[in-house]
Order: C-alpha cells, then sequence, then structure tokens
C-alpha cells in the first residue's frame, strides 16, 4: 500500500492535481472510477479560534505530522475544508486519518486549509454540526470534507443550502444530491486479515469493543470480518477461539474509566488480544493492555506508534481516499463522484494490514500477502452488512469454530 500511495503524491506533485490511478478501471456498479491505493482535543465552536501558525503550507510532504493542524491565509480563506466527527481531531484514527488526506492534498497543493469541530463535543447535534458546514463555505471552503455518518442529516441540509460546493462525505453513502461524494469502505475485509492473521499467529482467547453502540456501519463491519476471520483461521488449525464482543462505553468513541474497568476484566480473565475499534477508545484498551501484559489490534490507520501493546492494525485508506477525491474538485471531474456512492475495499488497495510494523511471528507476511491477492481477485470472499437487517447476522449465525461471548 505505501508503495501506491507514494505513487499517488507523486502525481499530486507533478501535475498540481491528483490524478485517478491509470491501473484502475471505472466500476460501473459504483458510477465512478475508483481511486489509488491507499495506505491503508479541546471542544471548540462550529469555527473555531485557532492561533495563526504560518502562512499557506508548503509545496510539498509525505509526513502529515510534518504540517501544522492550524494555518492563516492571506486573505483568511479556507479553500478545502474538514468538519471532524465525534471524538479527538488527532485520535490517531479516523478523524486525524482523515485530516492528513486534507493536510497532504493542500501541502502538495498550495491550498489553504481549516478544520472545524463542531460545538457541544460528543454530544453535538445535527443543527452543531451543520453550523459547523456553513462556517466553512462562508469561510471560502471551495470543498467540504465531512468525516463520519452521523453528518448524514447535517450534509442534507448544507448542501442543498450550497449546491455550488461539492462536499466529500467519508464513511459515507448518497444522499440524493450530486455536490455529496459518498466514500465508503469494505472494513469487513481488513477486519477478516486481522482476525485471521492473530489466530494463526495462535492467540485462541480474543476480544473486540467497537464504537457506535452497534449502529455504526463501519464499526459493524470491522467486527463481523473480524469474527470471520477468526473463524476461518480457527478450522484450519482444526481449534476452537473464544471471543468477548462488547459495544458497551463505545457510544461517544472516546477513552473512559468504565472502558478501561471492562477491558482490564477482559485481560485478566485471559483474554490475550483485543480489536479496539472506535477511535480514542484505543486509549483505554491499550492502557489496560499494558498494565494486564495483554495485546492489542488497531483501526483505520497503522497505530503501532501509540503503544507498545499493538501487534497490528486493520487499515483503511482515509488518506489516499480523501486526496482522490479533493483532486477530482480541481481536475474537474468532480460529477464523476457526485451523487454516487464508492466503496473500496481490497480490489483497489484501500484495506490491509502493516506489514512493515507489525510484531507477528508465525503468521508471515507471503502468507498475508497471498491471502490479500485472493481477496483482492474475489477468490475469497468476506461477507458484509449493507443494511441495519444484516447487523443481525453476528449473533444469528452459529460460528462453528469460535465460541462468542456477546456482552449487550
Amino acid at each position: 500500500m505505501k508503495k501506491l500511495f507514494a505513487m499517488l503524491l507523486v502525481l499530486v506533485m507533478v501535475f498540481s492535481l491528483a490524478a485517478c490511478s491509470a491501473n484502475n478501471d471505472p466500476d460501473p456498479t459504483q458510477g465512478a472510477s475508483e481511486p489509488p491505493a491507499s495506505q491503508a482535543g479541546t471542544e471548540q465552536s462550529a469555527e473555531p479560534s485557532q492561533a495563526p501558525t504560518e502562512e499557506p503550507p508548503a509545496p510539498a510532504a509525505d509526513n502529515p505530522d510534518d504540517i501544522a493542524d492550524t494555518m492563516t491565509s492571506s486573505d483568511n480563506k479556507y479553500q478545502v475544508a474538514f468538519i471532524t466527527d465525534v471524538g479527538q481531531l488527532k485520535d490517531k484514527s479516523f478523524n486525524q486519518g482523515t485530516f492528513d488526506g486534507v493536510k497532504l492534498y493542500a501541502a502538495a497543493n498550495g491550498k489553504s486549509y481549516k478544520y472545524y469541530q463542531p460545538a457541544n463535543g460528543d454530544a453535538a447535534t445535527d443543527d452543531d454540526r451543520y453550523d459547523a458546514m456553513k462556517a466553512a463555505v462562508t469561510g471560502g471552503a471551495e470543498v467540504v470534507v465531512c468525516a463520519g455518518f452521523m453528518q448524514e442529516a447535517a450534509l442534507k441540509k448544507a448542501a442543498a443550502e450550497f449546491p455550488d460546493v461539492p462536499f466529500i462525505f467519508i464513511d459515507g453513502y448518497p444522499i440524493g444530491l450530486d455536490n455529496v461524494a459518498g466514500i465508503s469502505f469494505q472494513e469487513e475485509q481488513s477486519g477478516y486479515l486481522a482476525g485471521y492473521a492473530v489466530v494463526k499467529e495462535g492467540f485462541e482467547k480474543l476480544g473486540f469493543t467497537g464504537g457506535g453502540g452497534g449502529t455504526n456501519p463501519a464499526c459493524c463491519r470491522f467486527g463481523y470480518g473480524f469474527v470471520q476471520g477468526a473463524n476461518d483461521a480457527a478450522k484450519e488449525l482444526g481449534k476452537t477461539v473464544e471471543m468477548n464482543y462488547s459495544w458497551q462505553y463505545g457510544a461517544a468513541f472516546q477513552a473512559s474509566p468504565e472502558l478501561q474497568t471492562m477491558m482490564n476484566g477482559w485481560y485478566s480473565n485471559g483474554t490475550e488480544i483485543v480489536f479496539a475499534c472506535g477511535g480514542s477508545m484505543f486509549n483505554s484498551v491499550a492502557a489496560a493492555a499494558a498494565a494486564n501484559d495483554g495485546l492489542v489490534v488497531g483501526v483505520d490507520v497503522d497505530q503501532s506508534s501509540q503503544s507498545e501493546t499493538v501487534v497490528t492494525s486493520a487499515m483503511k485508506g482515509l488518506s489516499s481516499a480523501v486526496q482522490w477525491a479533493v483532486a477530482k474538485v480541481y481536475d474537474g471531474s468532480f460529477s464523476d463522484i457526485g451523487g454516487n456512492g464508492t466503496s473500496l475495499g481490497a480490489k483497489d488497495d484501500a484495506v490491509g494490514l502493516p506489514t512493515a510494523t507489525w510484531s507477528l511471528e508465525n503468521y508471515t507476511v507471503a502468507e498475508y500477502e497471498a491471502q490479500l491477492a485472493d481477496m483482492a481477485s474475489g477468490k475469497l470472499v468476506v461477507d458484509s452488512m449493507v443494511t441495519e437487517e444484516d447487523f443481525a447476522k453476528l449473533t444469528a449465525t452459529e460460528w462453528s469454530n469460535v465460541a462468542l461471548n456477546y456482552i449487550d
């Protein structure tokens, strides 16, 4: 994934506009050409007060951490805007991975940028999100990137009010407006790869803790794939593995004493590794793991640098997808994706595990790459969740090799 991500940045710098990968043909089922490879705070008002830190970004950068989160533009207008999801901007996960794409595109193309965190933090309402979007547009946004499925109601209002402004809906879907492009991921594939890998590695007592209270489609797909991968690996090994599975204390995607206490209980009672699928929830899981000699699977981005407890991470290409979609605004091809939904998976190099940083020893990179190739070709199919009715698949399934302990 790093190789193709690097290719994307090269194209951005050469043409001053990002271009679609020549290796990806349009998918008529999605109504849009597909993007190239992926990498796999303090509460603020709708228009946060941000201390100026620098003039417009340098011509190019390949590390988003080298690009300031805030800047000041010469005309006080900000061309590329980001509306955060719940949780912290610097969550080392979903929000940060999405914002990284905004910063990288802006830095490579000399665009001004700004993030807007809806008022009221984790208790933000649809009106708070709308106010943030309106502030972005009145602040000069030429494109607005919105993170998370909870943006839908506010997006419908803001995009209808400002039909000439393109909106990019990350973890989203079509909402009936031509100026909104829904970009989603096949998280079940990434979850499967992680579940399969850790069982092949030798772990037999697993855990999953997810954000959104069991209603967030992305987290549900991650978790459903994780169980499928663990089940298939256990079946191949001729064993049964145990798994605790819960949405408790994850509604706000935040770390909490309650979540950490629950994780301490899991680890002290024999759980070896937990998939922490919910933004800043990771901090509670990693703290409990460190205190109990436990281990963690990260989510969305490579979280190995955040804790020595991280064995691997189930990633999706947030940054690359954002750069690709924003580029289509500036190269005049946004109509290819506007009004449509684009779903990205293994065939787009948009999901995977970080082989350069994982600490797996028994499951090899060669085995992983072969499995990922089978997934990309369609030889290996992972069942997905598309509708709300599909969310019942997890508990309705009689898993052959996973003893699932579902905790309401």
